[in-house]
């Protein structure tokens, strides 16, 4: 075997394992906060982390990656990355400060609701920090460095995070912890990783290096910013119109799609860098083979989770039920038929998201972000309009409608763009 199959097969096991370590750390944290802590607490907990949290991480993480690591041509140095991620993540803690201090001066939220969410919000923040280490990891060619290191810091914030939850019972403080150790390993790995892969002294691509490629990247950024309201616009308007209670039952039935997401990113992420090769060296026949086998690899994917759910669903949602307690008898099973259309609705997101790719390795920044601001408007009017009037199942129907939406523009953008850049080579 050569070292560069060696290297691939390093690299799928360790991304593998950071990402799926990822997926169901974010579904045992939610499970086992509402467990602890009640159905109240486990709905902030579940708002707060999976949901505004991640908008924060968001902020923080600014789009990049799929810029990051498709430049290959290294028209930015790490040194502009990392310049450029500080900035970010600052300008996400300033967000979530502002956002939650105005939502408990209105007396939308309590100060420990806020508070709580708050820290979520750093929690989540820190992952953005660290995807600049794990990004330039993969650039240089040691993905399975990053898929390391977010399997260890995954696993020591959780544990942190449920043996606080487990002795205090208090979800502000295991918070409060849980966020002190993802920052430890952030700075161990950041340290590890400049010295070893990187380079401890970093050049930068010019005096205006930073600035160019937050120019570069702010639609994509934009772009991800909106795409993950609209994969969350159900939840915002469950937060606004519902309980607290109610938001933590949505999160537990909504966990599959991120599982889904991370599965299908398990097999989109490491071709990116071979697609941006194939795609800039004009050999735009392997790069359409590629999509393709990537695209039905995700359509078999989602055809196995759908059937699962339709076959699964209910037993599995009455075991999480006995597991919660008593009081959640019926909460989850009495829903496995919207169980399935949230399913669906994550296969959806799935799907756009190997379109979302490859829009980014083509630098279509202002088409994803157009088709993205009038899928967010779509997605905005329909939820606050179905959740206030059918709650919970309404919420869940009306999601996989605007990601079939957004899945079949993207699709649609990306055929006529391939087509378009075959017949100029013509």
């Amino acid at each position: 075997m050569s070292v560069s199959d060696n290297t691939i097969k390093k690299d799928y096991f360790w991304n593998t394992v950071g990402s799926g370590i990822y997926a169901l750390s974010s579904m045992l944290l939610a499970f086992a906060v509402m467990h602890i802590a009640g159905p109240d607490d486990g709905g902030i907990f579940g708002f707060g982390f999976s949901t505004f949290g991640q908008q924060m991480f968001i902020i923080a993480y600014f789009g990049i990656r799929p810029f990051h690591i498709t430049d290959s041509a290294y028209e930015y140095s790490y040194s502009d990355y990392r310049k450029l991620r500080r900035i970010t993540a600052l300008g996400a803690v300033a967000a979530a400060f502002l956002y939650l201090g105005f939502m408990y001066i209105t007396d939308s939220y309590t100060f420990r609701k806020a508070a709580i969410v708050f820290l979520l919000a750093l929690y989540k923040t820190a992952d953005g920090i660290a995807d600049l280490y794990e990004s330039e990891c993969q650039r240089v060619g040691v993905l399975w460095a990053g898929g390391k290191e977010l399997a260890i810091r995954t696993l020591l914030a959780s544990v942190t995070l449920i043996i606080s939850l487990i002795c205090t019972g208090d979800v502000l403080l295991s918070s409060a912890l849980a966020v002190l150790a993802q920052f430890i390993c952030i700075i161990i790995f950041k340290r590890y990783s400049e010295t070893r892969f990187f380079g401890a002294v970093c050049s930068s691509s010019g005096k205006n290096g930073c600035t160019k490629l937050a120019k570069s990247t702010l639609l994509l950024f934009l772009s991800v910013f909106v795409d993950f309201y609209i994969f969350s616009a159900s939840k915002y308007a469950i937060d606004h119109y519902l309980t607290d209670a109610d938001s933590g039952i949505f999160n537990i039935l909504f966990m599959p799609t991120s599982v889904i997401y991370l599965a299908a990113n398990f097999i989109i992420k490491p071709y990116m860098t071979r697609l941006s090769v194939l795609y800039e060296d004009r050999a735009l026949d392997e790069f359409g083979t590629i999509v393709r086998k990537l695209r039905t690899a995700v359509i078999l994917m989602s055809a196995a989770a759908i059937a699962g759910s339709l076959l699964l669903g209910r037993p599995v949602l009455s075991i999480l039920e006995f597991m919660l307690g008593a009081e959640y008898k019926g909460a989850l099973s009495s829903r496995s038929l919207i169980f399935v259309f949230i399913i669906l609705g994550g296969c959806f997101y799935a799907a756009s998201n190997l379109y979302y790719y490859i829009l980014v390795i083509m630098r279509r920044q202002k088409l994803i972000f157009i088709i993205y601001l009038v899928v967010a408007a779509l997605a905005f009017v329909l939820s606050n309009a179905v959740v206030a009037r059918f709650g919970l199942e309404g919420a869940a129907v009306i999601y996989p409608c605007y990601m079939a939406a957004a899945t079949a523009a993207f699709a649609f953008a990306c055929g006529n763009i391939l087509k378009n850049e075959r017949n100029k080579d013509l």
